[in-house]
């Protein structure tokens, strides 16, 4: 049974990853840049283990679906104060990996600091933790949306890709500081810089690439900077406000009033 987690504010999220990455940096004494040494973070200053296994395996669920990405990413222990990361994305094994590791170790810091308080009062499950047998959380892909992983995620993006180093990189980037948006379907007066929609190349065909590939392709150089994936850079963008698929519909509005 999943644990109930209460609603907490974005803003509220945000400012304690950024807490924490101050706390770092004054603690180790460094700066804090792309790309965000996320490892530094877990192991030397929350002295938290980490590993590889075969999480299935280990927590005896069967791997089903298509395809080798588990279903089972990460899981972490906090009475141990230990995280494991399925060996597929072990980041010395496989380097493409690289950006989906970072992502879920930060994943799991974010239960670190926003839910280890919820299960630290448990009984049971102190319990459990204390005969070395149950994980705390086990981060499944097919969970995704359950409020405990929605926060997690949006903690380890404030945390890999810092709203003020973010906005830096894209201010050097782009000196006209203009958020970008999809080329509309229709074309419609807006004050954003327009980034063209893929064309299809298959002779023929009709159509034309996806607005998310056209967008994370976009998005590639900042992912690479922060050494996560284009997809996760993509929503972080979005989510700052800084690239839209759509023109916002309530410049549309504004401007129509």
């Amino acid at each position: 049974m999943t644990k109930f987690v209460s609603y907490v504010p974005d803003e509220a999220i945000e400012k304690d990853a950024q807490a924490l990455l101050a706390g770092y940096g004054h603690a180790r004494g460094v700066t804090i840049e792309a790309p965000i040494a996320i490892d530094d973070i877990i192991e030397k200053y929350l002295k938290i283990g980490i590993e590889f296994d075969d999480t299935h395996r280990l927590f005896g669920v069967p791997r089903s679906g298509i395809g080798f990405d588990p279903d089972i990413l990460g899981a972490i222990f906090f009475e141990q104060k230990r995280i494991v990361i399925d060996e597929s994305l072990d980041p010395d094994a496989n380097p493409a990996r690289e950006g989906r590791y970072r992502y879920t170790v930060a994943h799991e810091v974010g239960h670190w600091q926003l839910h280890r308080a919820l299960f630290g009062k448990d009984p049971a499950q102190i319990s459990l933790l204390e005969t070395n047998s149950a994980p705390s959380v086990v981060c499944r892909s097919s969970q995704a949306k359950a409020r405990i992983e929605v926060q997690a995620d949006l903690y380890a993006s404030c945390l890999l890709m810092p709203r003020k180093l973010v906005f830096s990189a894209w201010d050097e980037v782009f000196p006209d500081r203009k958020q970008r948006v999809l080329q509309p379907t229709t074309p419609i007066d807006h004050p954003f810089v327009e980034i063209a929609r893929f064309e299809c190349r298959i002779p023929s065909a009709d159509f034309t690439g996806s607005d998310d590939q056209a967008l994370e392709t976009f998005a590639k150089p900042f992912a690479e900077k922060f050494s996560v994936s284009p997809i996760a850079m993509r929503i972080r963008l979005e989510k700052l406000g800084l690239l839209h698929r759509t023109v916002p519909l309530q410049l549309l509005l504004s401007d129509g009033a």
